[in-house]
């Protein structure tokens, strides 16, 4: 195939149902179709639960991400609530909103209808995109936000409209605000506009002014991560350390990047690179060179693979158009809808080890039969289900449990009773699940529970939940005895530890608080 000069936008005409604008709509609608389907199924995510916890505890940050998500769970529970469909919404309606932003992106680059077909179909099904757009977490939000501020970007591009800048600024810093993941995307950026034509944004006040937007808006963040000496860094440190994280070779994580995207849709990166680095994609080459530079950085920092994701829309985009304006002669005609039917055939098959869309019998059946894994992010025990399935099983459970035996004690022994859990998915369990069953909320030292303290507990008498045993604080208790543990068939093999009672805690919580901090 021979590329040829991008041809200009189709003239606009009045909205029909088979414009290029109306069929990014349907594609959208699916994203939403799919909600309806899977959008309760199997349970919470244990990150789910943390966030929801995080939204009990409204800060300018948190140890182990940036405050909006927290935000985001206080909204919901002051408003729809935080059931399986209220908690999902949100997600799918940013899923659907980065499908249409990538259609119109393609429409923004020159593509005609086949461009923002494609471009909004990729970006649907995706397997990582999809199921990204499920779950209530940061990534779901992303998707969205770097969506729009390549939007933001392509219009200066093709307008000169300088202003706008100040919307892409204050875009950047909610988005920062959401997840860190964007400054080494933006910092690509910026090189990517010193080297090409955009660089003239750097004379105008706008640009500057929307830097001073993005770093106003998160420096109540930057101050709250000063004032507590950085805990995401340490984080950060304590993870690459622990060997927690899979660690891959820059050839694996260019594999892994296809596998993710499901291979076939994967073929639009390097038709994307075509584009932006040919004459029609110059005025947009900053997200090109973006693009390159943020790819690299994950792979010499060892990031894990997926945090490349919210930069995929924009790259699908920039693809189709490419591959539309290359494949109008007749001979490749065949080319547009041959990618689009592997797209959505590949979805198809991976969309079951993606969303919770088949029960638990009928996905390992499905499973089996196809001999399809999960790609792993974490070094953690595989049990019955990959492990994005296996963290919705366990915890109400687990909370059940330990109300069991929690009421078994003396109201006066239950009012000095703290249940203490080792990481904040059991934390995150006993605070959701808890209330429900007449438990008290829980306290722990694993990421920001240990910045929330002890609340009034000494340590006279704990449940202690996520623990190994005979370890750490077990060792510390005048005695100790197992009551309980947190196994069930479906959830991870990791989470099955004993529950105890320790009584006579060594350790005052009120005053050596310190010695039980967590972060890895």
């Amino acid at each position: 195939m021979t590329p040829i000069d991008i041809a200009p936008p189709e003239p606009r005409r009045p909205f029909r149902l088979t414009s290029g604008t109306a069929i990014v709509f349907y594609v959208a609608l699916v994203r939403l179709l799919l909600y309806f389907k899977a959008g309760p199924h199997y349970g919470y995510f244990r990150d789910e639960l943390y966030y929801l916890a995080c939204g009990e505890h409204p800060a300018w940050g948190y140890v182990d991400q940036p405050p909006l998500i927290g935000w985001t769970a206080w909204l919901l529970e002051h408003t729809i609530g935080t059931s399986l469909w209220a908690l999902r919404l949100l997600p799918a309606l940013a899923g659907a909103g980065s499908i249409l932003l990538s259609g119109l992106l393609a429409r923004q680059f020159g593509g005609r209808r086949w461009a923002m077909f494609l471009a909004a179909l990729a970006t649907l099904m995706a397997p990582v995109l999809l199921g990204m757009s499920h779950l209530f977490t940061m990534n779901a939000f992303d998707l969205f936000f770097w969506t729009a501020i390549a939007c933001l970007i392509v219009h200066i591009a093709n307008t000169g409209r300088e202003s706008l800048w100040l919307a892409v600024g204050a875009l950047a810093g909610i988005t920062i605000l959401n997840k860190y993941a964007i400054l080494f995307w933006l910092s690509g950026l910026l090189l990517g506009l010193c080297l090409t034509p955009l660089r003239r944004s750097l004379r105008q006040r706008w640009f500057w002014l929307g830097c001073a937007l993005t770093a106003a808006i998160s420096l109540p963040n930057f101050l709250w991560e000063w004032h507590y000496h950085f805990p995401f860094l340490e984080l950060m440190r304590n993870v690459r350390e622990s060997g927690r994280d899979i660690i891959l070779s820059p050839p694996a994580y260019l594999l892994a990047q296809a596998q993710m995207l499901g291979f076939v849709a994967a073929l639009l990166i390097p038709f994307a690179l075509l584009f932006f680095f040919s004459k029609p994609g110059r005025p947009y080459r900053a997200l090109g060179w973006a693009y390159l530079i943020f790819l690299a950085e994950m792979m010499f920092l060892h990031g894990k693979m997926y945090y490349l994701a919210p930069i995929y829309p924009m790259v699908f985009a920039a693809g189709a158009v490419w591959l539309e304006r290359a494949t109008q002669r007749r001979v490749w005609i065949w080319a547009k809808p041959a990618l689009a039917l592997g797209i959505t055939a590949v979805a198809g098959v991976y969309a079951p080890t993606i969303l919770p869309i088949l029960s638990v019998p009928h996905f390992l059946a499905y499973e089996h039969a196809l001999g399809i894994e999960q790609q792993k992010f974490e070094n953690s025990e595989q049990g019955v289900l990959p492990q994005i399935f296996a963290d919705m099983f366990g915890w109400d459970e687990m909370a059940q449990r330990v109300a069991a035996y929690y009421h078994t004690l003396s109201p006066e022994e239950q009012k000095k009773t703290a249940i203490f859990a080792n990481n904040y998915g059991d934390a995150g369990a006993i605070d959701f699940f808890g209330p429900r069953y007449g438990l008290p909320k829980s306290i722990g030292g694993h990421q920001s529970y240990w910045l929330w303290g002890p609340r009034d507990y000494t340590g006279e008498s704990l449940i202690v939940l996520g623990e190994e045993h005979e370890s750490n604080m077990q060792a510390d208790c005048a005695s100790s005895t197992i009551v309980g543990n947190a196994e069930t068939p479906l959830s991870r093999p990791d989470e099955w530890l004993p529950i105890y009672h320790c009584r006579g805690l060594k350790l005052n919580l009120q005053t050596d608080w310190s010695q039980l901090k967590r972060w890895h």
